[in-house]
């Protein structure tokens, strides 16, 4: 069973232990995620079994959209709902032309500092075990971008907007320094990711509807192929004769073939036998004028 699977995680269980539930319900041994959602976030999480777990890294890299509450006037330690309370601002004196404006101020290339509560590591230890106990380290700023800030509903406390970004971006931060700039402080205080690259919360499958499907239910959308899941990526079809090359991970020279505009440019290839097949995965060396193997399947 190599497939990947639109998983709708539910809320208050992390994905190690969506992880853990999809390998029980389908009684696989391997299977990862490609994409952490905190706890207290519910969404799209990408589920790869079997040989697609070598594929999660062309997965992480994806451009992603989040529904996302922030409540304003409470800042907390985690910057999120689950954290300590820090600060309090009794009155919240915003209106929506301030709001907008200031949201609308993150767009576009954008640093930002990680958080202690994450999973990035300082000398090998998780930043959450270090903050956990009062350690503060410093953490260097990132890049990252912010494509597009969609206000949603104002409700005070309460925010709700739509957000899609570069991969690495943390919304529980962005709330934090969107509180900051308004004056108020804010925190997170719920999330929704409805979009990983071209998968859409609206194809995802529930725990429920992922066993039901192992019982025998008809398949009407949230499960892949390998081949279907990386279909961005542009394919090259190979004679019969290559096939056993590939498969013992030889690289491809093409010689005096001009490779298209499309292979040169890709983060991944997919390499195909001429029945269909997904022999491997592999990306273009202009050094030499041939494409490598990154990932075989045999």
């Amino acid at each position: 069973m190599d497939i990947i699977i639109s998983l709708n995680k539910p809320k208050d269980i992390t994905s190690q232990d969506a992880v853990t539930k999809v390998k029980k319900i389908l009684k696989v041994k391997k299977a990862g995620h490609t994409g952490t959602l905190d706890p207290m976030a519910t969404g799209l999480m990408l589920v790869c079994v079997g040989k697609s777990t070598r594929l999660a890294s062309y997965f992480t890299g994806l451009d992603k959209e989040y529904k996302a509450e922030m409540k304003l006037g409470e800042t907390t330690d985690t910057q999120d709902a689950c954290g300590k309370i820090m600060e309090v601002v009794d009155n919240v004196d915003v209106d929506e032309e301030l709001i907008m404006e200031t949201m609308k101020s993150f767009t576009g290339p954008i640093l930002q500092k990680p958080p202690m509560f994450s999973a990035l590591k300082h000398k090998g230890k998780p930043l959450y075990k270090l903050a956990r106990q009062g350690v503060e380290v410093e953490r260097k700023s990132r890049e990252i971008t912010i494509y597009k800030i969609e206000l949603l509903d104002i409700s005070l406390p309460y925010v709700t907007f739509t957000v899609r970004c570069s991969k690495g971006t943390y919304i529980r931060t962005l709330c934090d320094d969107i509180g900051k700039k308004l004056g108020t402080g804010a925190h997170l205080s719920a999330l929704e990711r409805t979009e990983v690259g071209k998968y859409h919360i609206k194809d995802a499958l529930t725990l429920e509807a992922l066993r039901a499907i192992s019982e025998g239910d008809e398949i009407t959308k949230g499960i892949c192929s390998m081949d279907e899941a990386l279909s961005w990526l542009p394919e090259f079809i190979v004679k019969d004769n290559f096939v056993k090359s590939i498969m013992n991970g030889h690289p491809i020279k093409l010689n005096s073939i001009k490779p298209a505009d499309d292979l040169v440019s890709a983060s991944g290839i997919r390499i195909k036998s001429p029945a269909g097949d997904l022999l491997a995965v592999g990306s273009y060396l202009d050094v030499n004028n041939s494409i490598k193997m990154d990932v075989v399947f045999v």
